[in-house]
């Protein structure tokens, strides 16, 4: 009578290895490892279990239904094994050794001999598509605890499926979300030889970043302003009587701006033509004098110069009434405030009214508070970001800054700055934003402190 058939765990892991081998998907694969391990060992339940997931695979079943008591059961008990067992080995489950509210429902879920076996030897894997890793493992229970060289048979059988499952979930070569797991695993490598290059490596990279040379940079308030204007000033002392154009309109050269009341400046020159008058006539009736008294020839050098006095007042007037009315010197946009802020107020000889400027003559002006006085070369760079178009900077090249700060209208002091646009622009002047000047190159560690270095050495120079 020949003998059956002699077990040999060798050929089954051979038919394990191929069938994994040949499996398409993970569902198929995770198949496998609850079914098929029973060609290696004798068990009644498994379970295949992911910290991401929770239960993905169960035996005898086609599909887990997640919110079943036995689900979340079987859950709670692995993921209790994987926190108390963070061994590479298989694990024969004591309940001594799991908490008690974990163990109460053993008897009723599973047989009394449990085999834990991680999946974490040979790199940890996932259930999801994404290859991150977490805590796994596979769950056999049996009548039977298994023996040493059924759990090696295990084990092996594991490394190889564990290899068919992270090829079927191999991701590309090199991602940006696989980079922080890369370089953790570059970081917790734990040969010897590699501590200190690891420490030499981030020293020169952060030491790099340090040095790396980048633009000095500051930010100030910015503003369009006319490049070439003409300002129109106040000719004469008196009170602005009317205006004749408006603030933003066009004018041609020669026409009209403003006026001043005439009233005053009328009776002024009316005085002085009367007074002209009576002096002439004094001096023809001292000519006439002259004729018959030779004596009183000497009064008429002092009439001569009276008159010539009031010819000179008199002029004088008749030019303040021609300048009284203000015309433009030059075509462009009149720039000034609100007429009826500046009509019936009176203003000194050469206070400024307004400005002529041409449409496409603009320039950048910049206020640099003290703070970011920051040295720049001759045209450096300038960028002004409109704050009605921040996405379309308008460039340009310095042409000065002042020399001295100068008081601004909040109380603070800051150095002007006019930059010369590169292109032509269609933005209209008194547009304002941030100016952004650029500086000379510097390394980074000085660009990050250089106002905590400036506040510490003003606070120890006190």
């Amino acid at each position: 009578m020949n003998p059956g058939p002699v077990f040999n765990p060798l050929l089954a892991l051979l038919e394990l290895a191929q069938s994994a081998r040949a499996a398409s998907s993970p569902n198929e694969l995770a198949f496998l490892a609850v079914n098929d391990s029973r060609t290696l060992a004798p068990y009644r339940q498994a379970a295949l279990w992911f910290g991401a997931g929770g239960v993905h695979t169960l035996s005898g079943v086609v599909a887990v239904e997640a919110n079943a008591p036995y689900a979340q059961w079987i859950d709670q008990f692995c993921r209790a094994l994987a926190e108390q067992h963070d061994a590479n080995t298989p694990l024969a489950v004591e309940a001594a050794r799991l908490p008690p509210k974990v163990t109460a429902a053993w008897d009723e879920w599973l047989p009394p001999c449990v085999t834990w076996i991680p999946l974490n030897r040979t790199g940890r894997v996932t259930e999801d598509r994404s290859g991150t890793s977490g805590q796994a493992g596979l769950l056999l229970a049996g009548d039977l605890a298994l023996s040493a060289e059924q759990l090696a048979s295990l084990s092996e059988w594991m490394d190889i499926w564990q290899h068919a499952w992270r090829a079927l979930h191999r991701g590309p070569r090199w991602s940006l979300a696989a980079l922080p797991t890369y370089l953790r695993n570059w970081w917790n490598a734990s040969l010897p030889s590699l501590r200190w290059r690891r420490r030499a490596a981030v020293a020169v990279a952060v030491l790099g970043v340090l040095l790396f040379p980048v633009h000095l940079t500051v930010l100030a308030p910015g503003e369009l302003v006319p490049a070439n204007p003409a300002t129109i000033r106040a000719p004469l002392d008196g009170v602005i009587a009317n205006f004749t154009v408006r603030p933003n309109q066009s004018v041609a050269s020669g026409q009209a701006l403003f006026s001043f009341d005439q009233a005053p400046i009328d009776s002024k020159l009316d005085v002085a033509r009367e007074a002209l008058s009576t002096a002439q006539a004094e001096y023809r009736q001292a000519a006439q004098i002259v004729l018959n008294d030779p004596r009183a020839k000497a009064q008429l050098a002092g009439l001569l110069g009276k008159v010539a006095e009031k010819q000179a007042q008199a002029a004088f007037l008749e030019g303040q009434a021609q300048r009284s009315k203000v015309l433009a010197p030059q075509a462009g946009i009149a720039l000034f405030d609100d007429p009826s802020e500046w009509i019936g107020r009176p203003v000194q000889t050469g206070e400024r009214i307004m400005q002529i400027a041409a449409p496409n003559d603009v320039e950048i002006e910049a206020w640099v508070p003290l703070g970011d006085a920051i040295p720049l070369p001759d045209q450096a760079p300038l960028h002004l970001y409109l704050a009605s178009a921040p996405l379309t900077p308008l460039s340009g090249t310095l042409r000065y800054m002042g020399h001295r700060a100068t008081a601004r209208p909040d109380g603070t002091y800051a150095y002007r700055v006019r930059a010369k646009i590169d292109a032509a622009t269609d933005q209209r002047i008194g547009l304002k934003g941030t100016a952004k000047l650029v500086g000379d190159r510097v390394p980074l560690v000085y660009w990050i402190l250089r106002r905590p270095l400036a506040s510490i050495r003003q606070f120890l120079a006190v």
